[in-house]
């Protein structure tokens, strides 16, 4: 996260070099001074300025790119692509003023920009689309958050505007090990990728439809809401937000060291009272977190749980995370992270099941502000589509290698 405000320092320096390796100190005619203006002009033209001195100024983001061979059974490739809407490549624009001593107000600018979302790829579509905004090409471009804010010290934070409700991604938040991007319950990788039966034909069903939700954020993307965000006492939080077409939600936040562990936790309760084709539908959604993580060894566990019903259509059911393993430095680039992880999403409503189990390892390079992490998921589908004919389904394998870097 870099504050870009130079021009001031660089002219300075820009001034002592002038002097430094002028031919005679006395002799600082027109043609010094303005080639000196030049430079600084120049300099001031390539440099991200604020439009006033009153308002800070942060630019921060990350690029992001993974490759990824799949199998579904009958058909194998290999594609480039992001990691998906909300964690695809993307740029930030943030910054805040003081009103009075204790309260600031700010901004949170957010787009992504990438070449291909895979929550749209599948077996036809190498190169998807952007899932969100209406997208319809593969190199998009689509705002992710705009809001303003108003923050005390002591009462907390009021933001109005495009941005992510409590329930956006709350669960799988608590994760601190350093696997978050690569392995959460979300279906980043396989989302629209069509199952196929033990025939060998395609069943009509995608690995997105089949669990509840995709599987596990039912409400996982941002909105045009209110949101408020108290200030944090021993450790605890509290939020709330509503949004378009009545949808709401509550959370408590928990995180701290206990007895050697860090410790975080969350539980949130959504509600959207919307039609079937607005951003959440009719549907009642509640989930929980917890991460912990022994200080000394680096070992770790988390545990995420969903339970989701949709008033409207047959899709309802739970949904169980687990991830288990160890974070440690065993070199000088930064820290390792090996992994296993597990998912159960059941659907009732459609008697549909899906799982997944993976392992994987993440290398941090802290001197580049990067992660590094190669992936192996086997999906697994039962009942729903897979009843079809008796057929059953095929499973479906993937093997990832992606990068993330920060700026």
């Amino acid at each position: 996260m870099n504050k870009y405000s130079l021009s001031a320092l660089a002219a300075a320096g820009l001034l002592a070099g002038s002097f430094a390796t002028g031919a005679n100190a006395a002799d600082l005619g027109g043609n010094c001074c303005a080639d000196l203006e030049e430079r600084i002009a120049e300099l001031e033209a390539t440099t991200a300025r604020k439009g006033n001195r009153k308002v800070s100024l942060t630019i921060s983001g990350w690029v992001a790119e993974q490759v990824t061979y799949w199998d579904d059974g009958v058909e194998s490739n290999t594609y480039v692509t992001g990691l998906g809407s909300t964690l695809a490549t993307n740029v930030k624009f943030t910054g805040q003023a003081t009103i009075v001593p204790g309260w600031t107000a700010g901004y949170v600018l957010h787009i992504e920009a990438d070449g291909s979302d895979s929550l749209t790829t599948n077996q036809t579509t190498p190169r998807g689309p952007g899932l969100l905004g209406g997208a319809v090409s593969n190199n998009f471009v689509q705002t992710m958050q705009s809001f303003w804010f108003i923050k005390s010290e002591s009462l907390g934070k009021v933001s109005i505007g495009l941005q992510s409700m409590v329930s956006d991604n709350a669960a799988i938040l608590v994760d601190g090990s350093g696997s978050l991007v690569p392995a959460n319950w979300v279906a980043f990788d396989f989302l629209s990728f069509g199952i196929r039966n033990n025939a060998g034909g395609f069943t009509g069903g995608t690995w997105g439809g089949q669990g509840v939700c995709i599987p596990g954020d039912c409400f996982g993307v941002p909105a045009n809401s209110v949101r408020y965000d108290s200030p944090t006492f021993a450790g605890f939080s509290a939020s709330a937000s509503w949004g378009d077409d009545d949808t709401w939600d509550v959370g408590i936040r928990y995180a701290g060291e206990v007895h050697g562990f860090k410790l975080a936790a969350t539980a949130v309760y959504a509600e959207s009272t919307g039609a079937v084709s607005s951003l959440f539908g009719d549907a009642e959604y509640f989930q929980a977190g917890l991460y912990a993580q022994h200080i000394g060894t680096g070992l770790f566990g988390l545990v995420n749980y969903a339970d989701f019903e949709n008033n409207l259509v047959a899709n309802e059911g739970d949904v169980w995370y687990f991830k288990a393993g160890i974070r440690q430095k065993w070199n000088h680039l930064g820290a390792t992270v090996l992994y296993g992880e597990y998912l159960d999403s059941d659907d009732d409503a459609r008697n549909a099941e899906l799982k997944w189990y993976g392992a994987g390892v993440v290398q941090e390079i802290d001197a580049a502000a990067m992660s590094m992490w190669l992936k192996y998921r086997n999906i697994e589908a039962d009942g729903g589509v897979c009843d079809v004919g008796a057929q059953g389904c095929q499973d479906f394998d993937e093997l990832t290698f992606g990068a993330l870097i920060n700026f």
